[in-house]
């Protein structure tokens, strides 16, 4: 007798088949939940990075008013990398006024560009890093949840078998519920693994751009440091 409606078919369904969806069910919502938390974070980075470079690339060597204007931007990778690495600075940081030597007041001399790389580099490692939290459910969600699906179509498949051998028939009526059972779990999950998936792969690819973007920055600002210093330096020799 076919299932009138889809609750007539889950009221046919075990009681391990039914653990196996809710499992299902659970990694789906979190899942779903993973996934529009992070478009909407993605989509504010994205934002402010897009702000910071346009005001980075206005001026980009006024040095104590990008700084004032890069606190604004948190969420932006480049403005965080620019007041990492600017932080470094002992005071006066004013690296561009020509009234200041290269050495601080206290005689500290300005750190050297491979320092400066290095802080840079871990700052956007941190970024990746907190850019790639909670991803690994999804990757979880994308491998899991089919293998479990599978377990759900195994166990209906047995179920079909036995009750064929209890009716000694091989019937549609005798199938069809153990059937129904094994299609359930496996479109179950696929249903959890396939957004999953989808999700986790363009989202790396974003943060894979960010990289990118942030790296070129980082590369711009440190040689706009390097030229500002070689002409400081010209300039007080003279």
């Amino acid at each position: 007798m076919p299932f009138a409606n889809p609750v007539e078919l889950l009221g046919s369904l075990g009681l391990l088949s039914i653990f196996i969806l809710v499992i299902l069910s659970l990694f789906s919502i979190v899942s779903w939940g993973i996934i529009v938390n992070k478009f909407r974070q993605f989509q504010q980075i994205n934002r402010e990075d897009a702000q910071f470079l346009q005001l980075y690339e206005k001026n980009p060597i006024d040095h104590q008013a990008l700084r004032l204007q890069a606190q604004h931007y948190r969420l932006s990778p480049s403005s965080v990398v620019y007041l990492s690495v600017t932080d470094r600075f002992p005071p006066p940081s004013d690296l561009f006024s020509t009234q200041h030597d290269l050495a601080t007041q206290n005689g500290d001399p300005l750190p050297n560009r491979q320092y400066l790389e290095k802080v840079a580099q871990y700052v956007i490692q941190n970024q990746i890093n907190q850019q790639e939290s909670l991803l690994p459910f999804l990757a979880t969600t994308g491998n899991l949840t089919p293998f479990i699906g599978l377990l759900g179509t195994v166990l209906g498949i047995i179920n079909a078998f036995g009750e064929i051998g209890t009716q000694g028939s091989a019937s549609i009526a005798a199938v069809a519920p153990g059937v129904s059972e094994a299609l359930v779990a496996t479109a179950a999950g696929l249903f959890a693994a396939i957004p999953a998936v989808m999700a986790y792969n363009f989202f790396l690819s974003r943060i894979r751009k960010m990289s990118f973007r942030v790296e070129a920055f980082t590369i711009e600002f440190l040689n706009t440091l390097e030229e500002s210093e070689k002409a400081l330096e010209v300039e007080m020799t003279r």
